[in-house]
């Protein structure tokens, strides 16, 4: 099990969302409630994991969202899910193109003397990756359990140095008080407490390789718990450190550097530098692991001909998806050049942008599986409980499309920009419109090759499905 747990953890990136997230996420949306937010997140996806988890364990493909979609809503909305899952791994991925840069300038200074444009350090990270994501190779789960087990020790000595100098004297615990979601600026909130928990549902990967048939239930509960526990407290302890009234205002001053600036001055330069270096690790890290995420997603979408056909192949020398992986590195590319030729600000516009954008259709992908697991138990003769089958998924189903209602109602809080703002209805508009566009090609292979539609989330099995329809 533990085994288990740090795989899923180890997308999560805690120091990476603590240092870039947090702040930024005051600063923009200038609400002081995350940690309460963060909570509300960790029980709504705790009681998610009910239902979900219930359905893994009668699913032969476990790997994705869009698997559930299409056994409990059909083929065709599954295939409009698994293009918004693509479209949300992408924009993940991506932005923390903007993170490295900035996580990395720091040190660059402090080593050579000099800070170089934050593009071309994006650049030299964009180029490690392509080259480790073409080649196949990955980053070590003992290299990931490392980093993670480090990161976390770090971020809550940052924590602690935090609590033990409080701006205005020590809060109370009513910073988690729930009664702070219903502030104006809650719904934007929550897209952002989302980012912190992306990759909680990848446990059911390994539940074919598990000898304890509790092992995956048990993860996943401790993944979403820990996650919880851990952003949830060193929000708070943000706002310890800079006064609950003024950590919107500091934070859009100092941005990414404000955790190591409250470090240096409680706990010391060697705490910032060990800290700096485990950012920049762990947003490297971070960004391999996500690129191979989403190249083998787009692999296993073009197996299922979801994607054109060639997206489904892999390299004969080193088996790893050719087009799939090229084309993820191209997406790359083409947002660092675009970014900074705009003058875009590499923290704000894309790492915090991409981030919360990426968890609102993440947020969307969850509510549309929430209600696909409730249509499946309600068709399914199952052994399973009321607790599971029906009563754990109808009441997440209502808090989840509760929670999506206000984050729509919030959207430009969320991206920090003004009424008028064509993003505050393009963004959203995305996924409706991706999803749609799945949903549409679904019914094409549909009346053209109908083989090809039946195995469409039944994974590895659907790749001989396309031979006899040609």
């Amino acid at each position: 099990m533990p085994a288990v747990l740090l795989f899923t953890l180890s997308a999560a990136a805690p120091l990476t969302v603590a240092a870039g997230v947090l702040p930024t996420a005051y600063a923009v949306t200038g609400v002081g409630a995350l940690s309460a937010a963060i909570l509300a997140v960790a029980v709504l996806l705790g009681l998610f994991s009910v239902g979900y988890l219930a359905m893994s364990r009668r699913m032969t493909h476990v790997g994705a969202f869009h698997a559930y979609v299409a056994r409990g809503l059909g083929r065709p909305a599954g295939v409009g899910a698994a293009w918004v899952a693509l479209i949300v791994h992408n924009v993940l991925q991506v932005g923390l193109y903007g993170a490295v840069g900035a996580a990395t300038a720091p040190l660059l200074a402090r080593w050579v003397g000099g800070t170089p444009a934050w593009w071309l350090v994006a650049l030299a990270a964009w180029a490690l990756v392509a080259v480790l994501g073409g080649s196949g190779v990955t980053v070590g789960r003992r290299a990931l359990a490392v980093l993670l087990l480090a990161e976390v020790a770090v971020l809550l000595a940052f924590d602690v140095g935090h609590l033990l100098h409080p701006a205005d004297g020590l809060p109370g615990p009513d910073a988690f008080s729930p009664a702070h979601l219903l502030t104006p600026g809650a719904g934007a909130l929550l897209v952002v407490a989302t980012v912190g928990f992306v990759g909680f549902e990848s446990a059911v990967l390994l539940r074919e390789e598990s000898r304890d048939a509790r092992t995956v239930p048990a993860a996943t509960c401790l993944a979403v718990g820990i996650v919880g526990v851990v952003l949830a407290f060193s929000a708070w302890t943000l706002t310890v450190a800079t006064g609950p009234d003024r950590v919107a205002a500091v934070a859009g001053e100092q941005g990414v550097d404000l955790l190591f600036t409250l470090a240096g001055e409680q706990l010391g330069p060697g705490a910032v530098g060990l800290g700096r270096v485990l950012l920049v690790t762990s947003v490297l890290a971070a960004l391999v692991s996500l690129h191979h995420t989403t190249a083998r997603y787009a692999f296993a979408l073009g197996r299922e001909r979801l994607l054109p056909a060639p997206f489904g192949e892999t390299s004969p020398r080193t088996g790893a998806p050719r087009l799939a992986s090229a084309a993820q590195s191209v997406v790359g590319f083409v947002v660092i050049v675009g970014c900074a030729s705009a003058g875009l600000e590499p923290v704000r516009h894309l790492f915090y942008g991409a981030m919360a954008t990426g968890a609102l259709g993440m947020l969307l992908l969850t509510t549309a599986t929430s209600f696909a697991v409730l249509a499946f138990f309600s068709r399914e003769v199952t052994d399973e409980n009321l607790w599971r089958r029906a009563v754990a998924p109808a009441l997440t189903t209502v808090a989840l499309v509760a929670v999506v209602v206000l984050a729509l109602a919030d959207v430009t809080v969320l991206l920090g920009v003004g009424p008028d703002s064509p993003l505050r209805w393009a963004v959203p508009a995305v996924f409706p419109l991706t999803a749609t566009a799945g949903t549409l090609w679904a019914l094409l292979l549909r009346s053209r090759r109908p083989r090809a539609y039946a195995r469409i989330g039944l994974g590895p099995e659907s790749a001989a499905a396309d031979l006899p329809d040609g």
